[in-house]
């Protein structure tokens, strides 16, 4: 098989998901109740990424019990000095970071990862994830990852060694892909495993909105502060927004068909976003994903203001149809079924699991997956700038490496991705882009 190596989702989601049944059913005393490997002790925390997504997940690790933020790393000053702020507001008894445990700059990471932790919150852009969790694993943390957890073949392969190290330490790992912890979600994945709809045939995933800000060129910003400051417009630190953000609905079809994408074609450019401030990236791919049984996932992602918002997944089978994210099921002889109940809290739900994971010595590992969903959205952008037939081996063990190749990363560092003469980035061209 062409990635026979990889397992199935369900087989590495199973007690993840059973765990956020578990404990969507059980009290905020219940839960606090729990003992185990870490019992009641203080988990003390660290936050590496200080933007909003990193900020939304400190206050949602702080959620939990006994937890305490104990020290921020980012490349910026003004960012860590926000997030410390809007933390301490939110959480004013749970966050004792001090100047000396206020980290700035490339190496930052590394050094909070020195310091007295037990858990590290790694949500800075994702070009530099591979790397932070290796070094967190090495360091003995447990881990909190957003998505994605890459943006080329050789940062995937990184993050899959640095997952089975982190098996052998017994640490714990969460990654930022929460609809798996969605009740809403379960249960209606869990009736189609079931045969709800016959066997699924077909998934539509959709990422369709109007994109994000950008941040004006400052006189005196070098060309490596620019692209930090706009990172969703550079490939090597966002991966573009089929990678950065339609990950979650790609994740979603990989769930339903329980298995990963064999290869994948498609199409994509740039019709509205064209300006310079828009780096290299789309604002538009469409992708045909193929499975080993033939099965397919017809995926959509778009940055276009004013035009038709969808971010929503749906499953067709040989008996019937699902709106996943609507938790709704109807037959073709006319049965329904739909979620009833409330949904989880998705977003806080996976701290809440990592963090009981940790205290009672559950194993929790989502960083297998959370590299696959990643690899499934690489190949999607790499089969839209290229135009050709992308497959699964082919995207896992590209060559081609995104960041600079440098042994430490400054501010004088120049990126692969340089503007002409004109101010222009050079944009991907189907036909022309290799596939390394």
């Amino acid at each position: 098989m062409p990635h026979s190596h990889a397992p199935r989702p369900s087989q590495l989601h199973r007690r993840a998901l059973l765990q956020a049944t578990t404990a969507a059913s059980l009290t905020p005393a219940l839960l606090a109740g729990q003992a185990g490997a870490a019992g009641d002790a203080e988990l003390r925390v660290a936050l590496v990424g200080c933007g909003g997504r990193g900020k939304g997940a400190a206050v949602q690790a702080l959620n939990t019990k006994n937890c305490r933020l104990v020290a921020v790393a980012d490349a910026f000053q003004d960012r860590a000095d926000d997030a410390i702020n809007a933390l301490k507001s939110a959480h004013p008894d749970s966050v004792s970071v001090t100047r000396e445990s206020t980290f700035v700059g490339f190496d930052a990471y590394q050094k909070a990862l020195d310091s007295d932790v037990d858990v590290v919150i790694l949500a800075t852009p994702p070009g530099f994830r591979p790397w932070h969790f290796e070094y967190a694993v090495n360091r003995g943390k447990h881990v909190f990852m957003e998505k994605p957890v890459a943006v080329d073949g050789p940062g995937v392969r990184r993050v899959l060694a640095a997952a089975q190290v982190a098996k052998e330490k017994n640490l714990k790992v969460g990654v930022g892909l929460q609809r798996h912890h969605s009740t809403k979600y379960n249960a209606t994945i869990d009736a189609i495993h079931d045969g709800a709809i016959g066997r699924p045939v077909l998934t539509r995933v959709y990422w369709n909105s109007g994109g994000v800000w950008v941040n004006p060129r400052q006189e005196g910003w070098g060309e490596m502060l620019y692209q930090m400051r706009n990172w969703y417009y550079f490939n090597w630190l966002c991966g573009d927004h089929i990678v950065e953000q339609h990950i979650h609905n790609l994740d979603v079809g990989n769930w339903v068909m329980d298995a990963y994408p064999v290869k994948c074609a498609g199409m994509g450019g740039r019709q509205v976003r064209t300006g310079s401030q828009h780096g290299e990236i789309y604002d538009h791919f469409a992708v045909e994903y193929t499975y080993d049984d033939g099965a397919k996932m017809m995926s959509q992602c778009r940055h276009q203001r004013n035009t038709k918002n969808t971010v929503a997944e749906f499953a067709h089978g040989s008996e019937g149809t699902s709106a996943l994210g609507a938790g709704r099921i109807e037959t073709y002889g006319g049965d329904r079924w739909r979620f009833e109940g409330q949904d989880s809290a998705h977003y806080q739900m996976e701290h809440d699991v990592l963090f009981d994971a940790i205290r009672s010595d559950i194993p929790h590992n989502e960083a297998e997956n959370g590299a696959y969903a990643s690899l499934t959205a690489i190949m999607g952008r790499m089969a839209c700038y290229s135009g050709k037939e992308v497959t699964w081996d082919q995207a896992l063990n590209s060559k081609r490496i995104l960041a600079p190749e440098v042994d430490e990363l400054t501010w004088d560092t120049l990126p692969k991705s340089l503007p002409g003469e004109d101010g222009e980035y050079a944009i991907p061209t189907p036909g022309r882009y290799e596939i390394i």
